[in-house]
């Protein structure tokens, strides 16, 4: 009984009109949830290349902004060079607390056990991770050379995400470039300019006294060339956005407390 009663289902709606109003919303919905069910199975089955792409993306900038990237080399193997730490933010100092192989810094900050919601946040990031992946890279007799340090803030239309290079003595920039951005075209993406991020190596973060002064700003400051970056044309407020983000990070709510310890030799 069931099975004819089926079977007569199965007969009215083939034998419906193609434009009547039950046919077409069965066939649309009897659509979508298969359009949903492959779109769902190829996100799962690519998640592990995205990741993967993802990884390879972030070693890459790091290996740009020290300087090591050459297009020959394997980029997993080229890594290999630098020594991932986590990094507390409010000592200054490192924790075996995370592996730092797999530390999500970004994951952290929004999770309020691992991060602290900022009222003083020129850098426009709402929470901050309490805890940084950074990575050292050292010489062959072990001394240190570098120390790339990740940083985000907004800008005009998106959140920069980049790393800064520093060299051993925890002040003069090596090298400072933005991996993900969603900065104008032509004028705050700039940012990716081979030209602009020419003008970061050799700067210098704080002046003799210990204070702050990089600034990217359109006129020089009163610190001097060696603490300016002139700003990107017609891209005031991206400018701006990079000024307050890189003094954040670089200041005492960032890495200001590592950066010190870096200096002293305590690490």
């Amino acid at each position: 009984m069931a099975d004819s009663e089926s079977k007569g289902l199965i007969g009215r709606f083939l034998a419906a009109s193609p434009d009547s109003v039950g046919k077409t919303v069965t066939v649309a919905v009897a659509i979508c949830l298969l359009a949903s069910m492959i779109v769902s199975a190829a996100a799962v089955s690519l998640r592990p290349v995205q990741e993967s792409n993802k990884k390879r993306d972030k070693q890459l900038n790091v290996l740009q902004v020290a300087g090591l990237y050459r297009p020959e080399e394997n980029v997993a193997e080229a890594f290999k060079a630098f020594e991932p730490r986590i990094l507390d933010l409010e000592t200054g100092e490192f924790t075996d607390r995370f592996d730092a192989s797999s530390f999500d810094d970004l994951a952290a900050a929004q999770d309020p056990e691992l991060s602290r919601a900022l009222e003083n946040d020129p850098a426009g990031i709402g929470r901050q991770s309490r805890y940084k992946t950074v990575y050292l890279l050292r010489e062959e007799n072990g001394d240190l050379d570098k120390v790339i340090l990740p940083i985000h803030g907004y800008g005009l239309w998106s959140t920069l995400y980049g790393f800064i290079a520093l060299e051993e003595n925890g002040n003069d920039i090596f090298g400072l470039q933005f991996y993900q951005h969603g900065e104008t075209p032509g004028l705050g993406a700039e940012v990716d300019n081979p030209r602009w991020k020419a003008l970061w190596p050799g700067k210098k973060l704080r002046d003799e006294t210990g204070a702050l002064q990089i600034s990217v700003a359109k006129t020089q400051g009163p610190a001097g060339p060696e603490h300016h970056i002139d700003a990107l044309a017609g891209a005031t407020l991206t400018s701006v956005g990079v000024d307050n983000l890189v003094k954040f990070w670089m200041g005492e709510e960032g890495y200001g407390p590592f950066l010190k310890a870096l200096q002293a030799g305590d690490l």
